[in-house]
């Protein structure tokens, strides 16, 4: 399972849809009533250690996760739930290591190398998560998921990803969608107007770059976030999504025009200067709370970033809009998305306290949307939410966000979601190179074929 097959596709939009109407206070989506946040068993109400058979030892829980961030509301989420764990369960104690992505990745392979796989780590889904896998470093969720209703909690198709040969060894945080978060207020005062094709995006660049604003905030120290962005310029000029599918299965190669005509769109952004200086060394967070203090216009991200933007400064000050990505060239359909089924908790298969793990974990995820819910995190969460956004202060902009979700009509996963980590490799740096310096797109193009050749499975 290296890539998006239409059967999945098909499932986790299913699942998109579900939640968006649920988020919207409809009532039509009641298959599983005890997947609801209400329904949820509260931190209160956590089987204490010996009710759950687990050992009264004293037990150390390492846990790995990508929330390092105390301005995301998923941070104070999480250190809510494990706070309660440990009260519940006063001879296990939760040691978190909470690292950006990119920081959490590197870290992974260096651990996975060694088989020191922390007892809860992070993983991608598909392409990214299947070396881990087929390195047996692992342990199988499926008895645990189907023994407390766990799995039912979770949006259709959604954990397809996670799955290899029959097994689940992953539970995903968010099934999400990309778009534009812009600055109301920025916009205003540039006389800029929302852009509707990708050669307005670029004059409104331009418009905002004379205002002596930051037009587009990115953290691409972090290089998948460029990769991202890239993603969806070419799902727009390949005319809709399954390049990467029809590369993999022989029907392109990357010196297709789609991928070249990409690539000099996409440096048409970078080089009427986007982005801020020197953008190749933010990191994630960094890139991200220039858009949330108010010094960049614009910001491109998954719906996940939803919730720490609705909660920082200028969320609270109703200064965020949001828009779709565009067409590119008159090509490609905004309800097109780049698909985001999120970073996953992942249980390692040689942890000396597998059964308090497990439990943890099923607890974690069991408390998860409501926790979430609760601190204005809940867009884009991959387990179905019953509740009325609306009625629990949810703000326009994340209504709107929400109101996306029943608009999407296919897309594409990242690229690293897709290929082998070879070839991502390849293509990561390869983009995070043109925020330096313009190449020849056929260049590019070659280079990437170049490296897909070299790294085929």
């Amino acid at each position: 399972m290296n890539v998006l097959n239409k059967k999945v596709l098909a499932s986790a939009m299913a699942g998109a849809l579900a939640v968006s109407l649920a988020a919207c206070g409809s009532s039509g989506n009641k298959n599983n009533e005890a997947s609801s946040p209400a329904a949820s068993p509260s931190a209160s109400e956590s089987p204490k250690a010996s009710e759950s058979g687990g050992s009264k030892e004293n037990v150390t829980i390492t846990f790995q996760n990508i929330y390092p961030d105390p301005t995301d509301p998923k941070y104070n989420m999480l250190q809510k739930i494990v706070k309660q764990y440990e009260a519940d369960h006063p001879n296990i104690k939760i040691e978190l290591d909470s690292l950006n992505t990119d920081q959490q990745k590197l870290k992974l392979k260096t651990q996975a190398a060694s088989k020191e796989v922390p007892d809860i780590t992070i993983v991608n889904p598909a392409a990214q998560m299947k070396p881990f896998v087929d390195a047996d470093l692992f342990a199988p969720l499926n008895e645990m998921v189907e023994k407390n209703g766990l799995k039912g909690t979770f949006q259709e198709g959604i954990l397809d990803y996670y799955s290899f040969n029959g097994n689940l060894y992953a539970l995903p945080d968010g099934n999400n969608i990309a778009l534009i978060y812009y600055n109301k207020k920025m916009f205003e005062e540039a006389g800029a107007k929302v852009p509707t094709t990708f050669e307005e995006l670029v004059d409104t660049v331009k418009l905002l770059k004379s205002k002596k604003m930051t037009p587009i905030a990115i953290g691409e120290k972090d290089s998948w976030t460029g990769s991202f962005l890239f993603m969806n310029v070419l799902l727009r000029t390949n005319g809709g999504p399954g390049f990467l599918q029809d590369v993999l299965d022989g029907k392109k190669t990357f010196e297709d025009p789609a991928f070249t005509e990409a690539v000099d769109a996409f440096q048409n952004l970078v080089q009427a200067g986007a982005f801020q200086e020197g953008a190749t060394s933010f990191d994630y967070n960094a890139g991200e709370n220039l858009f949330k203090t108010g010094k960049a216009a614009m910001y491109f991200m998954g719906s996940w970033a939803t919730g720490g933007i609705e909660t920082s400064t200028v969320g609270e000050n109703g200064e965020v809009g949001v828009f779709k990505f565009p067409t590119v060239g008159g090509k490609g359909n905004p309800d097109e998305f780049m698909l985001a089924p999120g970073s996953a908790f992942a249980v390692s298969k040689n942890s000396k306290h597998l059964e308090e793990t497990l439990d943890f974990l099923n607890y974690f995820m069991l408390n998860y949307p409501k926790e979430a819910f609760a601190v204005k995190g809940a867009v884009g969460v991959a387990q179905n939410i019953e509740e009325d956004f609306k009625a629990a202060g949810y703000s326009d902009m994340a209504m709107e966000v929400l109101g996306m979700f029943k608009d999407v009509k296919g897309g594409d996963l990242a690229f690293d979601n897709t290929m082998n980590p070879g070839t991502a490799q390849v293509h990561l740096s390869s983009i995070q190179n043109l925020f330096v310096a313009q190449k020849d797109s056929a260049e590019v193009a070659k280079d990437h074929q170049k490296g897909y050749e070299e790294n085929k499975e």
